[in-house]
């Protein structure tokens, strides 16, 4: 069938579904289109949002402890100036704002987790140590991505929920569009945004609801440390319609494993030490490190089960260094044409001889220690690559702090076996996690920008080459933020900024590297779990990412799964059943868009200290209870909302 020149008004009906047996996906652009893409607009504007998301969301990260993801909020601007300045066909352009815009968020947070533990440690990081950390490790995610690029976006496609690119895709395309969906995603975003900013900014309810509310509950939680929790926003609500009922099971089958079964065990049977702790701590202190091994064995299980298409892309790498010619940038079609191969190797040999020259003579001076550190880097980085994106196809968060807590274990290990140890092999292992914990975590937000333009119809190879400019904009901002930062305020004693991922790395890594222990079973415990669950067809990054994650933020995706199938059940009519899918679709991508918006403008006005009209309530339960009844309601809405969809709208 002959593609239409025309641009589609919104996404094909197969976008979000598994493709039958011969059936091909059609993007909004067709490849035979040319739509506008790189302007001098488009570059401009992505690297003011990169510039301004870069410096709030490290500000924000190292105050509050939380890193907001950029891309939805970036869409939504980019689509509300386009729209108050009368632009026309922007839907190309606003992929390019959203792609180099949104490279902030992932570089702050491979920065901010690692490097502030070096303060924290008593030791010293100067400007050029953290943006060329920063940097080169953005640089390696890019580049070790794109090779499988095809393998996520387009032959997996509908296998995975890819949330946070749902909810960005539909932004663009309502913006676009106009009319009804603009509409139905505005309100959404309206009442999703005024929830959770109700809740984050003037403290009317709770963020979260547990057993606790109620006597017997805090006697349970206390006696037999059993404790059920949910968050009440409605972003994380509607991040669980899109994920869908099928994965967030599995997700919370990993939560319910450690916080009605191995918690409750460690309480019970820990002695006087365990008994005196919390749920919560009992949690911290040995489920969670399960968790990481869990979340480490299932990498290395994804790694072994994809190995064909590793050996594929390796393959394809060396048939174009041969001077081949299968599968060239410039013989494909436009929307599925990638940057040269030999252009990614270039790059990628540029970017490890440059680490590997920052490690010899801004970090190490020793030429074996240098080389020991880029290996460990490229290793790493290159194995765990296709975990990240397989975490943030699956459900949007990237467990880039239990890798990077993997790669700190890993790299200690190997560096005091060759030598070195004490205040140089921290300083060695922190810059060594800084890199390989923003290359994952590049790696995970960069195929979310992917699948936004295969489902749109952009040019890959325009999205690869100026996320580079995205990425070396935001490491310079986050660079010269953290200085400020440390100057200003500091990262250990009184009145210092939490830097809670960066403390708990510090904790990690001293006994490693000044003696000490290390939960080395409890790893292992994690990793024997994650095969077993492989052996038995369940899949294990999903559950082990239940396991790391806390509780309060997994069950919501449940709830939001069960809206899901909810909703797409109660008809006879298949039809009625997908639009009303559909519309559930939109509702959750503006619940999200507007939870995600809101909760910068929240976490902003926290910041400056502008939470002084938070309402006071007075001792007491009342604030849960009134989240109890508003999050029954806002779930009540999304239901009777959703169910409203007419069948013609299929």
């Amino acid at each position: 069938m002959e593609q239409n020149n025309q641009q589609l008004n919104s996404l094909p009906d197969n976008a979000y579904r598994e493709l039958e047996p011969g059936e091909t996906y059609r993007p909004m652009m067709p490849a035979s289109a040319t739509p506008r893409e790189v302007t001098p607009y488009s570059v401009i504007f992505g690297i003011v949002m990169a510039v301004v998301f870069s410096a709030a969301a490290a500000f924000l990260g190292l105050k509050v402890g939380q890193v907001f993801e950029a891309a939805i909020p970036i869409a939504i601007i980019a689509v509300g100036v386009g729209n108050m300045t009368g632009r026309k066909n922007m839907l190309g352009q606003n992929v390019i704002i959203q792609s180099i815009g949104a490279s902030s968020g992932v570089i702050v947070a491979g920065a901010i987790f690692t490097l502030p533990a070096l303060y924290i440690l008593g030791l010293e990081a100067q400007f050029y140590q953290v943006f060329l950390s920063s940097l080169l490790g953005g640089i390696l995610g890019i580049v070790l991505l794109i090779p499988f690029r095809k393998y996520f976006v387009k032959q997996m496609h509908g296998k995975y929920p890819f949330p946070e690119a749902t909810a960005t895709t539909e932004v663009l395309v309502s913006g676009e569009k106009g009319g009804n969906q603009a509409a139905l995603l505005a309100v959404s975003g309206l009442i999703g945004g005024l929830y959770d900013f109700v809740v984050g900014t003037f403290g009317l309810w709770t963020e979260e609801v547990s057993t606790r509310l109620c006597a017997w509950g805090a006697d349970i939680a206390e006696r037999f440390k059993v404790v059920f929790k949910v968050n009440t926003g409605a972003a994380v609500l509607g991040l669980g319609y899109i994920i869908g009922l099928k994965y967030a099971a599995f997700i919370c089958a990993g939560s319910f494993v450690v916080w009605f079964l191995l918690v409750p065990l460690i309480g019970a049977a820990g002695g006087d030490a365990a008994a005196a702790m919390t749920a919560e701590d009992i949690f911290n202190s040995f489920a969670k490190p399960i968790g990481i091994g869990g979340i480490a064995m299932a990498g290395i299980i994804g790694i072994v089960r994809q190995a064909g298409i590793i050996r594929q892309a390796l393959g394809l790498a060396a048939r174009e260094l041969g001077g081949g010619k299968g599968n060239r940038a410039e013989t494909s079609e436009r929307t599925q044409r990638d940057i040269a191969m030999r252009t990614v190797l270039g790059v990628l040999i540029a970017a490890l001889l440059t680490a590997f020259l920052f490690f010899q003579f801004g970090v190490l001076d020793n030429w074996l220690y240098s080389t020991v550190a880029i290996l460990i880097v490229f290793v790493i980085s290159f194995l765990f690559t296709t975990v990240a994106a397989n975490a943030i196809a699956i459900v949007g968060t990237n467990p880039v702090s239990g890798m990077t807590l993997m790669t700190l274990i890993l790299s200690s290990l190997v560096l005091v076996s060759v030598g070195l140890n004490g205040t140089g092999g921290m300083t060695a292992a922190m810059i060594i996690g800084g890199v390989v914990c923003t290359a994952l975590s590049m790696a995970g937000g960069f195929i979310t920008d992917l699948k936004i333009g295969y489902w749109i119809g952009t040019t890959p190879a325009r999205q690869e080459g100026w996320k580079f400019l995205g990425t070396a904009v935001s490491a310079a901002t986050v660079a010269g933020v953290m200085m400020v930062l440390n100057k200003t305020y500091g990262f250990v004693g009184e009145g210092a900024l939490v830097a809670p991922q960066a403390n708990a790395m510090a904790e990690v890594i001293r006994p490693l590297m000044m003696g000490g222990q290390t939960p080395w079973i409890l790893y292992f415990a994690g990793a024997a779990l994650a095969l077993t669950l492989t052996m038995i067809g369940v899949p294990a990054l999903a559950f082990a990412l239940g396991m790391f994650i806390p509780l309060q933020l997994n069950t919501p995706l449940l709830v939001g799964g069960l809206i899901s199938w909810w909703v797409s059940t109660r008809s006879r009519d298949e039809a009625h059943n997908k639009a009303r899918m559909a519309r559930g679709t939109l509702i959750a991508s503006g619940f999200i868009a507007g939870g995600a918006l809101m909760g910068v403008v929240s976490a902003v006005l926290k910041y400056v200290g502008a939470d002084w009209f938070a309402y006071r309530w007075n001792e007491g339960k009342g604030p849960e209870w009134v989240a109890l009844a508003m999050y029954a309601a806002i779930i009540a809405y999304f239901v009777w909302d959703a169910m409203r969809a007419k069948k013609e709208e299929a």
